[in-house]
């Protein structure tokens, strides 16, 4: 099952207009001429003649070497890939009831969630009879959100999805 690539670029022989707009290899502008003319320019020079313009009228066409032509726009096209950075959403969970000390660990990672530049999912379960103090997890969130207000914002404010309650904070940068 071989897939058709789609050329980007007609080259040569494949320009279909009578007359092009020809830029020559140095990149100075030759003027309109005849697609014959340019095609022989292009020739004599070793090089190719590629319709980069094709909507204009007459169509712009340049002379240059068409694989090296690619190859950087391949690299181009990499070196943005690279640069990219997808934001992933990481989640903390906590109860009502937690420690000192596990709550200082939580909010660690919260940190450092949020420097890495991802986002951060915050839940709050209840179990039992916790649910009927749910202004004990709002408080622990309200807390959550005052000691990272330099790293983060809050992006969904607490909210009650069935037996828990989540906030969802954003890094700043």
């Amino acid at each position: 099952m071989a897939t058709a690539q789609r050329e980007e670029y007609r080259v040569n022989d494949r320009i279909e207009a009578d007359e092009v707009r020809l830029v020559a290899a140095d990149g100075s502008m030759v003027g309109v001429v005849r697609r014959q003319e340019a095609l022989e320019q292009a020739r004599d020079e070793g090089l190719d003649l590629v319709e980069v313009s094709p909507t204009a009228r007459p169509p712009v066409c340049k002379i240059l070497d068409y694989g090296k032509f690619k190859y950087e726009a391949q690299k181009r096209a990499n070196a943005a890939r690279k640069k990219q950075r997808v934001i992933e959403v990481k989640e903390i969970k906590m109860r009502p009831g937690i420690d000192d000390n596990d709550y200082n660990i939580k909010m660690k990672k919260v940190r450092s969630f949020l420097d890495e530049g991802d986002k951060v999912k915050v839940t709050m379960r209840f179990r039992g009879r916790e649910l009927s103090h749910q202004h004990l997890a709002m408080n622990i969130l309200t807390k959550v959100k005052e000691e990272v207000a330099d790293l983060g914002k809050v992006e969904q404010f607490p909210k009650m999805e069935g037996r828990q309650m989540v906030m969802v904070m954003a890094p700043l940068k």
